[in-house]
């Protein structure tokens, strides 16, 4: 056997060697899925520390002393810095109850039913729509509540959570409800549209913590922050772990079959037979005639 034997071929024969060209396109695929493996971690790791920020900015703001609506959002037109959302705000006015409207698909601990919506006039006239709980789908109709809680009448002192206003949506929703909290929308889904408010709205709205006066029947308060960090940073190292493993097996690859190999001793057995595979051949021994063995008898040589 000679050193062109390759571990695992069979005794006496040559594994056959991959092309120049072959080794060229498995090496280019093998870049390929690494750099598409670099790519998918990247990204899990722009989403980790896109997170991290957000955790980082609830931890900082949703604690915080509560200040009056007017240090975040001056007045109408005011749009909630992206550094202040989930700051606690105080609001004195009054609520609309008639321009209620309720946002759908937005479970709260997993459980469906609808956000309650609600304009909110400051004493200053500025209109800012307040989220002001959360209504679980009973036994009844999935379409809308049986009954609505009507919030405090006449001046009601809220402190609520500021988050920006979300993008309008372009999905459809029954008469009075919406599929995001962004107030063009929430006022125009109102019985009176939004032409009472034009000109007084800001460009967030408020989850609420609390009223002064409290209402007669509660809703279902809405859920803390999430503060989930979530599994990027660890599919970040699975996928950074699976770019490595595909050049390190074209390498290994590589090695393996390019690199000759010394014979093993399973091999020098097969070789020698004595496993029973392949034994040498040893002569038959000749048949003796009749006149031999008679010669044999009476004790003559083949020499006489």
């Amino acid at each position: 056997m000679t050193a062109a034997t390759t571990r695992g071929a069979a005794p006496g024969t040559t594994a056959p060697q991959r092309t120049t060209r072959q080794w060229v396109t498995l090496g280019l695929g093998a870049v390929l899925v690494a750099a598409l493996c670099v790519l998918a971690a990247v990204w899990q790791w722009h989403r980790y520390t896109s997170r991290e920020e957000q955790i980082t900015l609830v931890n900082t703001n949703f604690g915080a002393e509560p200040v009056a609506v007017g240090e975040l959002l001056p007045g109408p037109g005011s749009v909630l810095a992206a550094h202040e959302e989930w700051r606690p705000v105080t609001m004195t006015g009054t609520y609309r109850p008639d321009d209620t409207v309720l946002l759908r698909n937005r479970p709260v601990t997993g459980a469906p039913g609808w956000h309650v919506l609600v304009p909110f006039v400051t004493d200053d006239g500025t209109v800012v729509v307040v989220d002001r709980g959360f209504i679980e789908v009973g036994d009844g109709s999935s379409d809308r509540p049986a009954s609505i809680p009507a919030p405090p009448a006449g001046e009601v002192t809220v402190t609520v959570t500021l988050r920006a206003d979300e993008p309008a949506s372009s999905g459809g929703a029954p008469p009075g409800q919406v599929q995001a909290i962004s107030t063009r929308q929430v006022l125009a889904a109102g019985p009176d549209g939004a032409a009472w408010a034009q000109g007084r709205t800001v460009g967030a709205y408020g989850q609420l913590r609390t009223e002064v006066p409290a209402p007669a029947q509660s809703l279902e308060p809405l859920a803390a922050p999430d503060l989930d960090p979530g599994s990027h940073l660890s599919y970040t190292f699975q996928w950074c772990v699976f770019a490595a493993g595909a050049i390190g097996g074209y390498i290994v690859l590589w090695r393996r079959e390019t690199r000759g190999t010394e014979p093993t001793a399973g091999d020098l057995l097969l070789a020698s037979g004595e496993d029973g595979t392949r034994r040498a051949r040893t002569p038959r021994k000749r048949r003796e005639t009749d006149e031999e063995a008679e010669d044999a008898l009476l004790g003559y040589d083949d020499e006489d």
